[in-house]
């Protein structure tokens, strides 16, 4: 009987702990059901608030500020866009604008005025040469000269004395033939000192040059440009009309250049003239654009290629004979597609896009390219045909939002 009891007890005070757990449990459960709505997710009342607004990509710049910035915006449109090919390239002398100076006369090279790199204009002085060959050429006009002039004297003498019937006609023939001869004589040292490169307007200063001037010649430049080559000395022996001998000065005017392109042989009737051709360095930048001058109707028969040559204005010297480029020449034309300058296209956060005017500033659009020919690009999606965009400037508007999300701390 007594353990009966005390099993009903200890029933009974196990079942008491048990409700006990139960109503911790259950206020635990409260409690964490309180907290998470205070910190864990939010209740209908956070639902409501707004979200921190993110960055715009927004380069925002009045009208006057994009204007004074260079930025211009067109309308999209669509154009033929043509098929080009890469080839290689190399920059040479215009044949036309190259002057190799030898001296004209045999001599001692006594001065020189110009060195290489220095830069001449047509008729500048190069060097002065003492010749005794100068000198005797002239010393023989000279002597022809004053024969010429007293024959003429005589033969005007003996006309008048036959027009008076005081001397005979053979006399005035005889007198003549002498005139006739000295002038012949005179125009021979003429057109041999001419030869010499002394000038027509020179010769009256002949008779009445101080001494020692009649020998001196002086080597001029035929045309303007920078004297890449000297090969004299001072002192030097020089020798006229020596075929071996090397040029004295080289003169090469490169305001004008030529581009000779390899054309391969199986691409040779594809190109004609007047074909578009962007010349491009070794970035693949676009220094300048020109056009096919003409085709060379001869194959190399080492390379086989032939030749396609560009003429280039070269004002600024930035293409130097000798160097390798890249020319790419248009070769025909497709269908119209959408198309926008090169430069419009700028990479934004590792992107494609173009920049088109918003309110308060201009924002880049992603978009799609597809060829580019002759500094265009085509643009398959993200712009439409009459949509504005910016068409000149985009570079600095990327440079100015980068700059923009840099203070910002943003990561593009």
């Amino acid at each position: 009987m007594r353990q009966t009891l005390t099993l009903k007890a200890t029933i009974a005070a196990l079942t008491l702990v048990l409700a006990a757990c139960g109503a911790d449990e259950t206020s635990a459960t409260d409690t964490s059901h309180t907290e998470q709505n205070a910190h864990g997710a939010p209740d209908d009342d956070h639902d409501q608030e707004p979200a921190e607004e993110g960055h715009d990509d927004i380069v925002r710049l009045t009208a006057q500020a994009a204007d004074e910035a260079g930025i211009a915006v067109e309308n999209a449109t669509t154009g033929a866009m043509g098929q080009t090919l890469s080839l290689p390239a190399e920059i040479r002398f215009d044949g036309d604008r190259v002057a190799k100076v030898s001296p004209k006369v045999s001599g001692i090279i006594a001065r020189l005025y110009a060195n290489e790199g220095d830069v001449v204009e047509r008729g500048d002085t190069l060097a002065l040469i003492t010749s005794r060959e100068l000198a005797s050429l002239k010393a023989t006009w000279l002597n022809a000269e004053t024969s010429r002039s007293l024959s003429a004297k005589a033969l005007a003498r003996e006309e008048q004395l036959w027009a008076d019937k005081i001397t005979s006609e053979a006399d005035v023939q005889t007198a003549r033939a002498v005139y006739e001869s000295a002038k012949a004589a005179s125009d021979a040292a003429e057109n041999e000192l001419h030869a010499a490169g002394v000038s027509h307007a020179a010769l009256a200063s002949i008779a009445n040059a101080d001494d020692g001037d009649n020998s001196n010649a002086y080597l001029t430049a035929p045309i303007a440009g920078t004297v890449v080559r000297r090969t004299v000395t001072l002192g030097e022996t020089v020798s006229a009309g020596d075929a071996g001998a090397d040029t004295l000065f080289t003169i090469l005017d490169d305001s004008v250049v030529w581009a000779d392109i390899a054309i391969y042989k199986q691409d040779i009737s594809r190109i004609r003239i007047g074909a578009p051709v962007s010349l491009k360095g070794n970035d693949g930048k676009a220094i300048t654009q020109a056009v096919v001058a003409f085709v060379l109707p001869v194959i190399d028969e080492s390379s086989r290629t032939a030749t396609a040559r560009v003429i280039v204005d070269n004002p600024d010297g930035h293409l130097r004979p000798g160097q390798f480029i890249t020319a790419e020449i248009g070769v025909g034309s497709q269908s119209d597609v959408l198309r926008v300058p090169q430069d419009a296209v700028q990479t934004v956060e590792e992107r494609a896009s173009i920049f088109v005017p918003v309110e308060g500033g201009f924002a880049p659009r992603p978009v799609t390219t597809g060829a580019s020919s002759g500094g265009f690009v085509e643009i398959r999606s993200g712009l439409s045909e009459d949509e504005p965009f910016v068409s000149s400037g985009a570079f600095t508007l990327k440079a100015q939002l980068e700059k923009d999300a840099f203070g910002d701390g943003h990561a593009h």
